[in-house]
């Protein structure tokens, strides 16, 4: 397993492997190890995977809100030296990825958006208030896992009730900051090639969610993937994995 590393910022994070950078951003109440299925793409890609404020090895008194989880990344790849990344991030992760592009629009080559919103409608709020009730604890898993997933795959659950590891006042924090999320000028705006990735089953994020997002992108790339919930990364691996394959492949093609 890949070690750790800590930002000067005091972020941590994974970063290994070669070729065009690549950051994946974590989604609420996960872990950087939550991208684990996706380390092998680091024989192709320079991977810089972080631990966002609040969860993880990340703890912090500052305060967590989904610009300053963008602002952490930009930082860190700053002090690497990397002028510009693809950016892909899982459910708040895409509303991080999409920040990210908000505030250093220079330093993002590509967008991975997958299971992810950029505008939660007043109907979905009572969803996600829910999950403020603690629903969600490192003690009540199995719920999680029972809505984030499609597959009852026995591993399939264990492997994510290991990557998400939710601490209460982050997690609420986390989810609050989501909720004020409203990127819908913003996708008009966005240039660069963007891929977005929607799970057929999502519980989580509804699959239209994502449709929605497609047709406010410009130019943008949209895939469902079958039989999938809200991490098609766990549940979907090598079908996720050869997604982002063909997109940044396709995109080195072109450039």
């Amino acid at each position: 397993m890949t070690k750790s590393k800590v930002s000067k910022a005091g972020m941590p994070y994974l970063h290994f492997g070669n070729g065009e950078p690549l950051v994946l951003i974590h989604g609420l109440g996960e872990v950087k190890e939550g991208w684990m299925n996706q380390f092998e793409l680091g024989d192709e890609y320079e991977l810089i995977i972080p631990d966002l404020r609040g969860h993880g090895e990340h703890e912090t008194e500052d305060e967590i809100t989904i610009q300053n989880f963008a602002m952490d990344v930009i930082d860190l790849l700053k002090e690497h030296k990397i002028e510009s990344a693809n950016i892909a991030g899982l459910s708040m992760g895409g509303a991080v990825a999409q920040e990210i592009f908000r505030q250093a629009p220079e330093m993002c080559r590509s967008l991975i958006l997958a299971s992810t919103f950029h505008y939660f409608p007043k109907k979905l709020a009572p969803l996600f208030l829910e999950m403020r009730k603690g629903r969600y604890s490192r003690r009540q898993k199995k719920p999680a896992a029972q809505l984030a997933l499609y597959s009852w795959n026995r591993n399939v659950i264990e492997e994510f009730k290991d990557h998400f590891q939710p601490s209460q006042k982050a997690f609420r924090e986390s989810l609050e900051s989501c909720l004020k999320v409203n990127n819908i000028n913003l996708l008009k705006k966005i240039d660069i090639p963007t891929l977005v990735i929607g799970g057929q089953y999502d519980s989580v994020i509804p699959v239209w969610m994502q449709v929605w997002m497609h047709k406010l992108i410009p130019h943008s790339e949209f895939v469902i993937m079958r039989e999938t919930g809200h991490v098609a990364k766990l549940e979907a691996k090598e079908r996720f994995n050869q997604l982002i394959r063909d997109f940044l492949n396709k995109q080195s093609c072109y450039s």
